[in-house]
């Protein structure tokens, strides 16, 4: 069989060490005779598991004593009604514009309160984050909600903007674990955990304590932040496997020497890919240098007449999941940190044999 290389923006690639001891595991959970999918949230055994995940996950980020770990469901979507929910406090809130998911954020937010866009490349077609001159801040805002890295056009950021003090609401969705992140500089910190975590069905929510006194009375309490953390992200049944897998990710990356090493993989990764695209004009990517993605990586063949030559080329030889997103159009390689070196030397190996098949 041909080596399969999964570029998928999510649900992604998992690291095949965390799978193998997932089915290993899967009859049987060190000798307690349950999978986890069968096991009381509220047992010993899942218990443990829960609080390794989240002793793992502190570790990996250093995240400060005083923030507040939550495993959520719903997803990062569910906390674009969440963030307001739990922050506005009758105050408005500052939302930059750099991508679909913080356009999106923005269309979700707006039904809690007043929300002020501040920023935006719309016009620009989501190449840039603008410069932080150019943001219209408040000093008043409630929070500022950014996304770090988008995953539909492949912009990420390498710096924060100076609030002066307000909170930095921060999706990082695709791109957490994935570099290293001062979480002081943060007010609250949050993704889903389908591109670089585990599988779908978690959210994970990092948040500063001093900001859960501010939900509105009408945040029910399974999306009250406050009442989460106080009880242990178990307000609910929690999404218990998701939580395992994400434990197991934690495990895995933490053996590869954790973030700060996993960080020099993924430049290497992405320096291979993007290197190429920019030694030919068959492929381009119009993402600003400064702030293209080291995980989701969007091209586009100058001939977009072969797109689907491409992608059929591309299967065939184990390449998957390279079609950009609907609302961009061309190709894009999402190469999260579960995603091998090998797997951007067979990519541009192959987009070399394309462009050598049908240049003109």
């Amino acid at each position: 069989m041909t080596q399969i290389f999964n570029f998928s923006a999510g649900p992604a690639v998992l690291p095949r060490p965390v799978l193998e001891r997932a089915q290993a595991e899967m009859l049987d959970w060190h000798g307690s005779g349950m999978s986890v999918m069968e096991m009381s949230h509220r047992g010993k055994e899942f218990m443990s598991i829960l609080a390794k995940t989240e002793a793992d996950l502190r570790t990996l980020m250093n995240i400060p004593s005083n923030y507040k770990v939550l495993f959520l469901q719903g997803g990062a979507i569910a906390e674009n009604a969440m963030i307001p929910l739990n922050l506005l406090g009758g105050k408005a809130a500052d939302y930059a514009v750099t991508g679909g998911w913080s356009k999106r954020s923005v269309e979700d937010a707006s039904a809690y309160g007043k929300i002020n866009v501040v920023a935006s490349t719309e016009a620009d077609k989501y190449t840039y984050v603008p410069d932080f001159s150019t943001w219209t801040l408040n000093k008043d805002a409630a929070y500022l909600h950014i996304c770090t890295n988008e995953t539909m056009s492949g912009v990420e950021f390498v710096d924060l903007p100076n609030t002066n003090g307000v909170p930095i609401v921060a999706d990082m969705s695709s791109h957490i674990l994935s570099r290293e992140v001062d979480v002081s500089q943060y007010g609250v910190i949050y993704g889903g955990a389908q591109k670089n975590i585990g599988p779908a069905g978690l959210c994970i929510v990092i948040v500063r304590e001093d900001l859960l006194d501010h939900a509105s009375s009408l945040t029910p309490a399974v999306f009250n932040w406050k009442t989460q953390a106080e009880n242990q992200s178990m307000i609910n049944t929690p999404p218990t496997y998701s939580i395992y897998i994400a434990g197991l990710v934690f495990e895995w990356l933490i053996e590869q020497g954790g973030v700060a090493a996993i960080e020099k993989v993924n430049v290497a990764k992405a320096k291979l890919l993007y290197d190429y695209i920019d030694s030919t004009d068959f492929y381009v990517n119009h993402v600003a240098v400064k702030n293209r993605s080291r995980m989701n990586i969007p091209f586009f063949l100058k001939d977009e007449s072969l797109n689907d030559a491409f992608l059929k080329g591309a299967q065939e030889n184990g390449l998957l999941q390279l079609k950009g997103h609907r609302a961009v159009g061309g190709m894009r390689a999402s190469i999260y940190n579960a995603m091998p070196i090998e797997g951007l030397q067979a990519l541009v190996a192959y987009m070399k044999a394309f462009e050598s098949k049908y240049s003109a």
